[in-house]
């Protein structure tokens, strides 16, 4: 066997050296793209291994082939790019068996799952909002499963309506006259400017024109409702005269905004909501206030003492509310729109809200979660309220117990005082006192520590300070301890590269 002097891949195009193993410096065989090519495979060939004939077995055969297709061209790809040596192509062809079966449970594995909410942001929008009460899930999964009176009166035989299964409670809950519920927020005020306003002039202050999450804006939603916005006052100061210079026959509503994400402070002022009542009925518009984040009405906790209430704003003569079901309600997605009869039944029969109705699992999600509103259970049975009540010294008493079972050679844990947050655009930079374990890796940076919790089988969401991982444990459901555990003493987390 000739031996020739190693070359590096930038001097021999097309050609891909096999170092000695106990030379360093010299190549024992060199083999050519076109031949090192020719060895992969075919399809048809790696049908016949047995342990890909036990696959077929277990899964559609197209699911095979079509994962058996793409491993190998992207093992064709990674040897024109990267020069394997003879090496590298047994140890990658020596596990091919496996590779396909990973690739086929990764396929197969649901890309929606549970993640553990650690990050101290009770109502998180980019993992789900407001989590539903046990009797809400049980709800799903029941009404799912089976065939349910939706649109039927099972006392009159007849056919009925959706509503019925959550309207009288929520008239009930909020002392309004009707109730109709739509798949979110933005939909209802959409649906309330194209019933009232299409073509029409809509009131704004230029200090409620906000963006929400994803980049979706309220001008947007102005335009496509065929609403024609009209801005009045300034961005930091808007007053009830302002409002009243602009109303002229071609106006319809005046729409008072949830300031959602941020607050204007300082040299700032904005009508009472009971100023605008009175302009909307001395001038015969509608006034419609969007409560964006859901409180039905007001609780004891102090980080919420400023957040306005949907039923505060009907007992001072707002025709129309609208709001979120999945942010402090504690329910399901939903865009819920109450207030005066004539007006949501003129909603209720728009052409748009068939395309924007609500399925049965919401339905039920719904109806249950206002019962625990009734019953005067929800402090203790909707997930955020028990959330927003936990004591910081029993979450101090929990961080502590996980820190104790972490390994000191791996992790360097100290409990710390910190800051929760509402989230999901409600009472906006007001804090909620917490406590968080602050970990600092002795193998892993923080930004990495975080990616492994992320990709852990069960998906673990923290946030970054400085140096170290915290994890608030305020959102942490307490079953969900032993899931930290588990996934801070994984091999992926304590022994990287291993």
């Amino acid at each position: 066997m000739s031996r020739t002097p190693f070359c590096p891949e930038s001097e021999r195009p097309g050609v891909i050296p096999v170092v000695h193993p106990d030379r360093p410096g010299y190549n024992i065989r060199v083999t050519s793209l076109s031949q090192t090519l020719r060895r992969i495979p075919s399809v048809s060939q790696v049908l016949l291994r047995d342990p890909v004939r036990t696959l077929l077995e277990q899964h559609p055969r197209h699911l095979v082939v079509e994962e058996i297709q793409s491993l190998l061209e992207e093992l064709r790809t990674s040897i024109q790019q990267k020069n394997w040596s003879e090496k590298d192509f047994e140890k990658e062809f020596q596990h091919l068996d496996l590779r396909i079966r990973q690739r086929l449970d990764e396929r197969l594995l649901p890309s929606l799952r549970r993640v553990v909410n650690a990050s101290g942001v009770l109502i998180h929008t980019n993992i789900g909002r407001a989590p539903i009460s046990e009797a809400a899930s049980r709800a799903i999964a029941e009404t799912a499963g089976s065939y349910s009176n939706l649109e039927f009166d099972l006392a009159g035989g007849k056919r009925g309506h959706r509503d019925q299964h959550f309207e009288a409670r929520m008239v009930r809950l909020l002392g309004c006259e009707a109730a109709t519920v739509c798949n979110n927020n933005a939909a209802a005020i959409f649906l309330v400017l194209d019933t009232f306003s299409q073509g029409k002039k809509v009131l704004v202050s230029r200090g409620e024109l906000i963006e929400i999450g994803g980049s979706f804006r309220l001008p947007a939603i102005l335009e496509k409702s065929g609403a024609r916005l009209k801005e009045v006052g300034t961005t930091n100061k808007t007053r009830t005269a302002d409002y009243e210079a602009e109303v002229d026959e071609e106006t319809a509503l005046i729409l008072r905004v949830h300031p959602s994400n941020f607050k204007i402070v300082g040299f700032a002022q904005r009508p009472a909501l009971a100023d605008l009542v009175e302009l909307a009925q001395k001038r015969n518009l509608i006034l419609v206030k969007d409560a964006g984040s859901g409180y039905l009405f007001s609780t004891p906790h102090p980080s919420l003492r400023s957040e306005p209430t949907v039923k505060s704003a009907l007992s001072q003569g707002v025709d129309l509310v609208c709001f979120s079901g999945d942010k402090l309600m504690g329910g399901p997605q939903a865009g819920i729109i109450v207030g005066k009869k004539k007006l949501v039944e003129a909603i209720r029969r728009n052409p748009l809200m068939r395309a924007f109705r609500v399925d049965k699992c919401t339905h039920a999600a719904l109806e249950h979660t206002l019962i625990e509103y009734e019953k005067g259970t929800y402090s203790s049975t909707l997930p955020v309220y028990r959330m927003l009540s936990a004591r910081t010294e029993d979450l101090r008493l929990r961080a502590q117990g996980l820190n104790d079972q972490l390994d000191p050679a791996v992790f360097e844990g100290e409990i710390r005082d910190g800051v929760s947050l509402i989230g999901g655009g409600a009472a906006p930079g007001e804090p909620i006192p917490t406590c968080v374990l602050a970990i600092l890796s002795h193998q892993l940076s923080a930004q990495a520590l975080e990616r492994k919790l992320r990709e852990h089988a069960q998906p673990v969401i923290a946030r970054i300070e400085g140096d170290r991982l915290l994890l608030d444990f305020r959102t942490v459901f307490p079953e969900e301890d032993e899931v930290l555990l588990a996934a801070l003493t994984s091999r992926a987390v304590s022994k990287p590269g291993q």
